[in-house]
């Protein structure tokens, strides 16, 4: 695969806060790095900034593992299996909610939660030496309630031995226990710029990278100055709660991050799926078209759409086609590309094929009737989908 991103370019990364849903972005920076993406610069907040140092570091061993273990007890001073009832639907029995909501009650009665094991956390983890001598520039966003102002701090500036604290005031979430440091109060930077990319922005780098996680915090409105270009890495599924620090859901959350980290770096295309797509406009409507009579003539008068012999075709291209982009709910300016695609996911998420793998569009068509012959026809999967499953296209053997 032939990388859509710049190679030769030097990018600043965003890292959006969101508390446990940061798993993610480890995930991304494994593709990026795999890539030979060059970062010259990370601004983040909260979770952003934690994970912005473990970068710094370049050690993404000790983040792949640090996310793959977390655990609640490592963020604040709970118990693991109350707070795991917490995000459990199938253990969301009435005494346990009960049981868990008293908890949570007494610990903000107290003050907050205490956030004691995230501190040592960021103490076993973070290495204040390394990260100085890192080529890669780094900034953290968090809000002094002490100065009432909002801090974008470079963290290679704060005086020796404070770097740490600076990383655990960008993360003080709401309902956490906050204590001064340093003579301060800080909150979580997120209440004032959940998305520093302006910070980047002023230190004049011309090409970013956001890595979103979605989290609760106020995104400021930024311009984006002439000549600057913003690559875009976003979840399209849901990442989980803020709080849920679950090593199974962050696990998932890294391999997504990965993924769809690829697609952006390659230009895969898929809103399920990660696909190679190598073929012209033309191929897809000649394979669209090429679907047999009798189903073509079936999806017709299921329509309610003239099949005579004379106008079949017309009806089928100008009339069948967008109503299946609408039903499959494409944008106004789809193409034949795109609604073939949207068509083969749907065939492929029914019979449930293996979401994470970089396919060609022959591949994963190959692996959809693959497990069809296995499987037979699922229930419920839509009758368009025979528009490509029965097309014999005379270049099968043809690799993609």
């Amino acid at each position: 695969m032939e990388p859509r991103l710049d190679l030769t370019k030097e990018y600043g990364l965003v890292l959006e806060g969101g508390g446990a849903k940061g798993a993610y972005q480890i995930g991304a920076w494994k593709a990026l790095k795999e890539a030979g993406v060059k970062i010259k610069g990370v601004s983040g907040t909260s979770v952003g900034a934690l994970n912005g140092a473990l970068i710094c570091m370049d050690d993404l061993e000790r983040a792949e593992n640090l996310w793959a273990n977390i655990s609640y007890s490592q963020i604040i001073n709970v118990d693991d299996e109350l707070m795991g009832r917490l995000f459990d639907k199938s253990q969301m029995k009435p005494e346990f909610l009960r049981e868990t909501l008293k908890e949570i009650f007494r610990m903000l009665g107290e003050g907050g939660m205490d956030i004691t094991p995230l501190r040592r956390l960021i103490e076993e983890n973070i290495d204040e030496d390394l990260i100085r001598k890192s080529p890669v520039e780094f900034y953290s966003c968090t809000y002094s309630l002490t100065d009432r102002k909002e801090l974008n701090v470079d963290m290679k500036t704060v005086p020796e031995g404070q770097m740490k604290d600076m990383l655990l005031a960008s993360a003080y979430l709401p309902g956490f226990k906050n204590e001064k440091l340093h003579g301060k109060t800080y909150v979580d930077g997120g209440a004032t710029n959940v998305l520093p990319m302006d910070v980047l922005l002023e230190h004049g780098y011309q090409d970013l990278i956001l890595l979103r996680i979605f989290g609760v915090g106020r995104e400021k409105k930024v311009s984006i100055p002439e000549g600057v270009s913003v690559t875009e890495i976003a979840p399209r599924g849901n990442l989980g709660n803020t709080l849920q620090f679950d090593a199974g859901k962050s696990r998932k959350n890294m391999r997504l991050g990965y993924y769809d980290a690829l697609r952006a770096i390659y230009g895969l295309q898929g809103k399920i799926y990660y696909v190679e797509q190598t073929r012209e406009e033309c191929y897809y409507l000649k394979q669209l078209v090429q679907a047999k009579p009798e189903v073509r003539a079936a999806l017709l008068e299921a329509y309610e759409l003239d099949r005579s012999p004379e106008q079949e075709m017309r009806s089928f291209v100008e009339l069948l086609l967008p109503l299946l982009a609408v039903e499959l709910k494409l944008p106004k300016d789809w193409n034949y590309s795109s609604l073939y695609l949207a068509i083969l996911e749907t065939a492929a998420r029914h019979c449930k094929v293996h979401r994470y793998r970089v396919y060609t569009v022959q591949q994963l068509l190959e692996e959809t009737k693959r497990k069809i012959g296995e499987n037979g026809i699922p229930e419920g999967m839509p009758d368009c989908v025979q528009l490509i499953l029965d097309v014999k296209s005379g270049d099968e053997e043809e690799e993609d």
